[in-house]
């Protein structure tokens, strides 16, 4: 049995500064017990690092770096007959956009010895640029996807 009509994708209110969805929900996503605050100061002034680095507007870079880490398949794990299988699926943009988000936020914080700005900063600059961690991680769920092209046939 199903819904009769699904609810409406809820956004977040676009961020002060940038005016961008993505930005508001990446915040979303680095907010810790709910400090909004402390969220939002630690990426504007990564966003701050990033300017002086390259000289760039940021809000670009940082979007080149989501451009280059959202991942276009991953596998998921699909129980069929007592075996479980990798089953490649293809990632909704949006769903690619919040595990490319997920990722940066989560290598940077696995850093060590340095504040979470230029930690957030050094990961959003390398993704930029095609190399980082997580380039590498999205570079790996392709690869797996494609390992496990055979079992495509169960989606």
């Amino acid at each position: 049995m199903s819904r009769r009509n699904k609810p409406p994708k809820r956004m977040p209110v676009q961020d002060a500064i940038y005016g961008s969805a993505d930005v508001a929900k990446f915040i979303n996503r680095l907010m810790r017990r709910g400090k909004k605050s402390i969220a939002q100061k630690i990426f504007y002034n990564a966003m701050n690092i990033v300017k002086e680095k390259t000289k760039e507007e940021p809000l670009e870079v940082f979007q080149k770096a989501l451009k280059n880490i959202v991942p276009l398949v991953e596998v998921k794990a699909k129980r069929i007959g007592g075996s479980t299988y990798q089953v490649p699926t293809e990632v909704r943009p949006d769903r690619g956009v919040a595990l490319g988000s997920k990722w940066i936020i989560d290598i940077a914080k696995s850093k060590t010895s340095k504040p979470m700005e230029e930690k957030l900063a050094t990961e959003i600059l390398s993704a930029a640029n095609g190399e980082g961690a997580a380039v590498k991680k999205r570079e790996d769920t392709h690869k797996m996807a494609e390992a496990n092209k055979a079992f495509a046939h169960y989606r």
